[in-house]
């Protein structure tokens, strides 16, 4: 008899755990907390406007990528939801001036020479440097031990076209993003490279996400979040897979020996194998045991883990804003503040131009402020001003993008305003976070996905390599199956 298989979460992790876990023979249910599928890769529907809620980019898109082959084994990535290399990536608007993201190399390095040759020098070692990470990118690898129907390990001519980076590793790391940007002269281009990720990364992380596009990686699949997480449900149920929504799991049960028995859910214990939690492991070593889990794992976990949250705002406009760059940075006459974070740029997003996004003749916008607001959404929470200060934020936005995209004015139609407690109740994450934070001078922290204190329990999901995401949240799904498998002497298959 196949050994019955519990997966928490059915967002990329878990739907990834779920498929590997079918395919390998297990008998397998999900349970998720939500009405739907996707987790933190997410759509939402406000009025007849579409909204993108959790994919900008899809790193493995490339098929150059080792990733690429566990997106298509999963299902995400099918004829229904082919790739867009969108080029430029972004465009940078300022008045009259605009300067280009462009994913080629050489094309965004002259077109910066051109328009600031006072920062020639700079831009000069800003092409080194992403140069020397160019071909570094996740290693697909099985874990030891595992037997596999179709192993797979990392080849030595693919290890050493990554080397290069490691001469500028340690510079990057201990230097902010922030740092880096500032050392171009050009205000005009220290806003354009500011509108590529969180403020508080460290300069890795900034380079990394440049030379990612300029692989030729990082494309969007058509349909976004849904159509790609619609996609893994459907394999994993055409593998015989089970799936349970609206059903939170209240606690993991564990015998006197910390070995996995069951879990609960309603007041009722249901009985199995194993377990898969792909719900934020950070939040779950906390919450879904009767002890808090007390390891060094663990403990490193809750001492280590910097979240990076985020305050969403989208709205449907009654204009056709096709005619617009597909993704937009403005540089602010003054700073936005949102929960004491202040931001010097406005970041668009503009799916006019995309299929069903918006009713005839008009436009889904959304744009994202990355930066430690949890606590104060949470205080509103508690004090009664939650809903005040989401309108009031909507207003604020709308009246800033009235200011930058005139024809917008008068024509929002529906706005919709999530933060970092929208996320912490719909997928149980972390301080309502996306991802972690790899700051400057820190180590770039990954977690074992089975603790030693705990038999039969499994992690998977964004937080347990840093800094997250979707790479993360598939691959680590299919590490927790193999494990599984390790651990039950079952070929992985």
């Amino acid at each position: 008899m196949s050994k019955k298989i519990f997966v928490i979460g059915a967002g990329i992790s878990g739907l990834s755990a779920g498929i590997y876990a079918a395919r390998s023979g297990f008998d397998v249910t999900i349970y998720e907390q939500h009405m739907t599928f996707g987790g933190l890769s997410t759509s939402w529907s406000r009025k007849g406007y579409y909204f993108e809620g959790g994919m900008h980019w899809l790193t493995g898109s490339s098929p150059k990528m080792p990733l690429y082959q566990i997106w298509k084994e999963t299902g995400a990535l099918k004829e229904n939801n082919p790739i867009e290399n969108r080029d430029p990536y972004y465009v940078y608007i300022n008045g009259d001036k605009k300067l280009y993201m462009y994913r080629d190399l050489d094309k965004l390095c002259n077109q910066l020479r051109d328009f600031a040759p006072e920062d020639k020098k700079m831009i000069a070692k800003f092409y080194n440097d992403v140069k020397a990470l160019i071909n570094v990118h996740l290693v697909v690898n099985d874990v030891m031990g595992l037997k596999a129907k179709n192993p797979r390990h990392p080849g030595l001519a693919e290890l050493l076209k990554m080397a290069p980076a490691g001469l500028k590793y340690s510079k990057l790391v201990n230097m902010s993003y922030e740092e880096y940007v500032n050392q171009f002269k050009n205000e005009d281009v220290r806003h354009l490279l500011m509108g590529s990720i969180g403020y508080r990364y460290n300069a890795m992380s900034f380079i990394y996400t440049i030379a990612s596009f300029a692989s030729g990686d990082c494309g969007y699949p058509e349909g976004g979040s849904v159509t790609m997480g619609q996609n893994m449900l459907d394999t994993y149920k055409a593998l015989g897979g089970k799936i349970e929504f609206k059903k939170k799991i209240e606690n993991i049960e564990l015998d006197i020996e910390g070995k996995v028995t069951g879990v609960k859910i309603g007041g009722e214990i249901l009985p199995c194998d194993a377990v898969i939690v792909t719900q934020d492991m950070r939040n779950a070593i906390d919450t879904l045991f009767d002890t808090m889990i007390n390891d060094p794992v663990a403990n490193k976990m809750r001492k280590n883990v910097v979240s990076e949250q985020n305050v969403f705002i989208c709205a449907g406009i009654k204009a056709d804003l096709s005619h617009l760059p597909k993704a937009m940075v403005f540089p602010l006459k003054e700073p936005f503040e949102i929960a004491g974070v202040k931001f010097n740029e406005f970041r668009i997003y503009n799916y006019a131009s995309f299929k069903g996004r918006a009713p005839e003749g008009g436009s889904a916008i959304t744009s994202l402020f990355l930066g430690p607001s949890y606590y104060y959404w949470k205080q509103a929470k508690e004090d009664g001003t939650y809903k005040q200060k989401k309108e009031e934020l909507a207003k604020r936005f709308i009246e800033i993008l009235a200011e930058y995209i005139p024809e917008t004015k008068d024509k929002v139609e529906v706005t919709d305003v999530a933060t970092p407690c929208t996320y912490e109740r719909y997928c149980s994450s972390f301080e309502g976070s996306w991802m972690s934070v790899w700051e400057k001078g820190t180590k770039q922290y990954n977690y074992p996905q089975k603790l030693p204190t705990v038999q039969g329990v499994y992690f998977a999901g964004q937080r347990t390599m840093m800094p997250g995401g979707l790479p993360i949240a598939v691959y680590s799904g299919r590490i927790a199956v193999q494990l599984l498998c390790r651990d039950t002497k079952t070929l992985f298959v």
